[in-house]
């Protein structure tokens, strides 16, 4: 496994886990931000069309997923997963977005 694999899998079961065990951890919410941060410098996306995909799936995303509400019994947790998986996602793309910013700065002097 790579670590973009091995981020993934950590990220869905932090999801998991903040989803079913809420009051275990306070901070779930701040460690999926720093998963997400962490594997949006570490694995960054090379191509526009990736990073806007990317940002319009962060936003669409949880939105789309509220619909899963209407299934009994199994669509709000699974709403609520998809929920904290997207809080990662979220920072990935606004550490790319750090990183197109800083390539711009820094080309931008010579």
């Amino acid at each position: 496994m790579n670590t973009n694999q091995i981020l993934n899998v950590l990220t869905l079961l932090l999801a998991i886990l903040a989803t079913f065990l809420p009051d275990a951890f306070a901070y779930w919410g701040l460690a999926l931000v720093v998963v997400g941060l962490v594997s949006g410098f570490m694995n960054p996306l090379g191509d526009m069309t990736a990073r806007m995909a990317y940002t319009v799936a962060a936003v669409s995303i949880p939105t789309l997923a509220n619909g899963l509400d209407a299934i009994p019994v199994v669509g709000a947790p699974i709403n609520a997963v998809i929920d904290q998986f997207m809080v990662a996602i979220g920072a990935m793309v606004i550490a790319n977005f750090l990183l197109v910013v800083k390539d711009q700065v820094m080309s931008s002097g010579s």
